[in-house]
């Protein structure tokens, strides 16, 4: 019961509710903006195809995926993935989403640090979520405080990778509504409209990263109370 409940929840409760808004916010804004179809008829496919050409990128794939919002940017096989509303859609939602992919493939190819740092982050990151938790879960049980420190190191990396995650995202969202309007794919009209699904989309990161950062403390109160008891 020490485990599964204690007083120590109560620091999750505003990444909790944060990350409740967020979802509600992306879900209402894409699906509000996703009906509002672009000026000048583009689809994401196509949109993304402009901008890479653009920026001299010739190297990166479009692919469609399944799924919805599960578009992204694989750096490692340099292959862009957007979902089927997105890859064909000629909505303001679908060109916003398409450009901030781009970003993403941008930044790799003009090698922008925070992204550079993020992805040496990404094997850590990985490691510490599959074992962070069992390391700390079997030292509070069994009384191992070099199995709860080292859970703690673990999961502080997924800490520092979900904060670097931050300014990757803005970047991405920053560089995809430039790109959008210098390319002409959407007027100055349509900006504010982009932007407001970015910026929706945005706030799941930092949702993210918050509830990353509480949990941390978390762990590190209920550490104290483990060391208190010895």
């Amino acid at each position: 019961m020490f485990w599964y409940w204690d007083s120590t929840y109560i620091i999750l409760i505003p990444a909790i509710l944060l990350s409740i808004y967020a979802q509600s916010k992306i879900q209402s804004t894409y699906n509000r903006f996703k009906n509002v179809r672009s000026i000048k008829n583009f689809t994401g496919y196509e949109a993304a195809q402009k901008l890479l050409l653009k920026n001299g990128i010739n190297d990166v794939s479009i692919q469609v995926t399944g799924g919805m919002l599960t578009d992204h940017y694989d750096p490692r096989k340099k292959v862009l993935r957007l979902s089927n509303d997105i890859y064909y859609g000629t909505s303001v939602a679908s060109l916003g989403v398409a450009a901030h992919e781009v970003g993403h493939a941008i930044q790799h190819a003009k090698g922008y640090m925070p992204l550079k740092i993020r992805n040496i982050l990404v094997p850590v990151a990985s490691f510490g979520s599959k074992f962070s938790w069992i390391l700390l879960f079997l030292g509070l049980i069994v009384g191992n405080e070099t199995f709860v420190t080292f859970g703690i190191y673990l999961f502080t990396g997924i800490v520092l990778f979900q904060i670097l995650t931050l300014p990757v995202e803005f970047n991405a969202s920053s560089r995809a509504v430039y790109e959008l309007a210098e390319t002409g794919i959407i007027i100055d009209e349509e900006k504010t409209s982009v932007k407001k699904v970015l910026n929706a989309a945005a706030l799941t990161y930092v949702a993210a990263t918050l509830m990353s950062v509480l949990q941390l403390l978390r762990l590190l109160a209920l550490t104290g109370r483990f060391r208190d008891r010895d």
